[in-house]
């Protein structure tokens, strides 16, 4: 068959008969036409003659569309038409619906007022529609004579009230009648122990091109293979769902991806369990009952290790790892990654691709990574697609281009509205000449009142500032330390970014430049420009070895400044408008990337998890007769957020 008609109907009919026959256990009780029909191994009736068809015709009062007629003219009706339609209509008992169920009263209920055709025609259907079930389990098959094609077939539509979703849409009668003839090879090949093997022509050739389809899929060609296991996997082919899903989730569908036993299979639980654990996890809000779809056949032992991976990914601590020269890139890639190089760790693994070795023979790409907390956020659509497309496994192919980058380098990014459009004021440190994990010990308050300096697992920022609100019971309106996530900045720079800072106070500021600058050079940058409510502001500090070179401040509409500022950063080229304000914004950060080779990693910074530490003070302790406010929280309070007026003793 073809996707929308059938080339030779009789062949067609006669094979699934055949099929039919051989699939019922011996023995098992059976209606006297259904015996006939097994006897006979044909489970249609004597063809329609013209004559019968065109009365038919008259009495209906249109002309039947192409694909049902020729299928009249091969069998006057049809028994067992999947595994709910027991009888099909012939050119006698076909007939209008005309709503005889009432259903068109159901379905009108659900539509809004401004419903489309799509939606009215699912009320429709039950009005105008040719009724083709005759006895079957509460299921209905209606042809629709006003959607009509180019040539001249009607849609199908089924619907059964147990199924609880709406109408099933066929584009004819012959796509319908090789969707149910799909839908009983899906039945008998999940039949029970007692049943005959189902086994035939038709099943030999569908699991061929399910092994033709993973050796396609191991050499690059992801889309053609998808292709034929969809198809068989429509046909309930063994191998076809838990191969096809580890394409599907590489392309970034999470939805019913369970990988088909493979995820409890001892060769392959290593890579896949973790993925459907992953996905329980971000979707698990009524507890973990639900665990057990996923577990299903699995052991006492798989489920422990579930729940043990569960802990993991919960806690962030998940770890990824694998065999041989695939696994030291994908130690390499983690590496980059958890510092914010989100473009380098995916070269890394992708270069790597060509040597990864697959766990057994329905393996077809590398998965546990997508799991991993610091590697999974590198997953975009467009690298999925790159990965499937690269050969592995042993198997040769075209190697394709490479996917673009995610950062767009520099720090101008900064400048654009963030998803929901929440970044309005940032600030950021600079430091050259200094690895990542040095920071905390230049910028983090170390005296018994801060948090000595530790560096957090990498988490998402919101993680950190959770974990870090959680567990303070005191705020003070003169303490303005930072929660900051780190990692390399390019050209031998490393990077201290808060993405959701207090309000600025030019009064109070201190920079932390100086006192990162031992034996280096730092950068800070604090930019409100598209601040709400509040006057922009920007400012700019550079120190180096314990000295402030030069800075400037713009706030209140004036700018002021310190030692000789580069021509480039002269703050009179962008604050000439006594208004200043964000249309400045971008130019004043291509300024400052250009002039120290710096850049901030989007991708890591938005989506990625990166390691995070707590500053000192942006701002200096309260002077002589100076009052701020302090507010203490019991165990049961929340904090407030950055920015919220405090309430307290003064």
């Amino acid at each position: 068959m073809t996707d929308t008609s059938v080339c030779d109907w009789r062949s067609f009919l006669l094979r699934w008969s055949g099929e039919w026959a051989d699939s019922l256990p011996e023995g098992e009780t059976r209606g006297a036409d259904d015996e006939a029909a097994r006897q006979a191994r044909w489970l249609g009736f004597p063809p329609a003659s013209e004559e019968r068809i065109a009365a038919m015709e008259e009495r209906l009062g249109r002309r039947m569309p192409p694909s049902y007629r020729e299928f009249l003219a091969v069998t006057d009706g049809w028994r067992h038409a999947g595994g709910f339609v027991w009888l099909l209509a012939g050119t006698e008992s076909a007939r209008w619906h005309a709503n005889a169920s009432g259903l068109a009263y159901t379905f009108d209920e659900y539509l809004d007022e401004d419903a489309g055709p799509e939606e009215r025609r699912e009320a429709d259907i039950w009005r105008r529609g040719l009724q083709l079930d005759v006895e079957s389990d509460a299921t209905y098959v209606l042809m629709d004579p006003e959607e009509v094609d180019e040539d001249g077939e009607w849609a199908v539509y089924t619907w059964a009230s147990w199924r609880a979703m709406p109408p099933e849409r066929h584009a004819s009668f012959a796509a319908f009648m090789r969707d149910v003839y799909r839908e009983f090879h899906s039945l008998r090949s999940h039949g029970g122990a007692q049943e005959p093997v189902f086994v035939n022509d038709t099943t030999r050739t569908l699991d061929a091109r399910v092994e033709e389809a993973r050796i396609e899929a191991l050499r690059g060609g992801w889309e053609r293979a998808l292709e034929a296991l969809d198809e068989a996997k429509g046909y309930g082919r063994p191998r076809a769902a838990g191969l096809g899903d580890q394409i599907r989730r590489l392309l970034g569908q999470t939805h019913m991806v369970h990988f088909d036993g493979l995820a409890t299979d001892p060769r392959y639980a290593s890579e896949l369990l973790p993925v459907v654990i992953a996905e329980h996890a971000a979707h698990s809000y009524r507890g973990d009952s639900s665990l057990a779809f996923p577990l299903r056949g699995g052991d006492e032992d798989l489920a422990a290790l579930a729940h043990a991976v569960l802990d993991r990914i919960r806690g962030g601590t998940y770890r990824y790892t694998a065999a041989g020269p695939f696994g030291e890139a994908v130690e390499r890639a983690r590496e980059s990654a958890r510092w914010g190089d989100a473009d380098g760790a995916w070269r890394a693994l992708i270069d790597a691709m060509p040597l990864w070795v697959p766990l057994g023979p329905d393996h077809l790409a590398p998965l546990g990574w997508v799991a991993d907390p610091v590697l999974g956020p590198l997953l975009t659509p467009e690298r999925g697609r790159e990965l499937l497309s690269t050969p592995r496994g042993g198997q040769s192919g075209d190697t394709p281009g490479p996917s673009a980058g995610l950062d767009p380098g520099g720090l101008a990014w900064l400048a654009e509205p963030d998803p929901g459009n929440n970044r309005t004021s940032y600030r950021f440190v600079l430091v050259e000449g200094v690895e990542p994990e040095e920071l905390p010990g230049r910028l983090a308050d170390t005296d018994g009142g801060g948090d000595g300096g530790v560096l957090n697992a990498p988490m998402t920022w919101w993680e950190a500032r959770r974990a870090w609100l959680s567990g303070r019971r005191e705020f003070s309106s003169y303490d303005d330390r930072a929660l900051v996530a780190v990692g390399r900045a390019g050209g031998g720079w490393s990077f201290a970014f808060d993405g959701d800072p207090a309000p600025f106070d030019r009064r109070r500021f201190v920079s932390p430049a100086v006192s990162a600058t031992a034996g280096a050079r730092a950068v800070v940058v604090w930019s409100g420009l598209r601040t709400r409510h509040r006057q922009p502001f920007f400012h700019l500090s550079v120190a180096r070895d314990g000295a402030e070179q030069y800075s400037f401040t713009y706030a209140d509409g004036e700018v002021r400044s310190s030692g000789e500022i580069p021509a480039a950063l002269e703050p009179s080229r962008f604050f000439g408008d006594p208004e200043g304000g964000a249309g400045v914004e971008r130019s004043l950060l291509e300024a400052v990337a250009e002039e120290f080779g710096a850049r901030l990693p989007r991708h890591a910074l938005v989506n990625g998890r990166l390691h995070t530490f707590v500053t000192r003070s942006w701002t200096r302790p309260p002077g002589d007769g100076e009052t701020y406010a302090v507010i203490r929280v019991g165990s049961g309070d929340s904090p407030p957020a950055a920015g919220e007026p405090e309430r307290g003793d003064r």
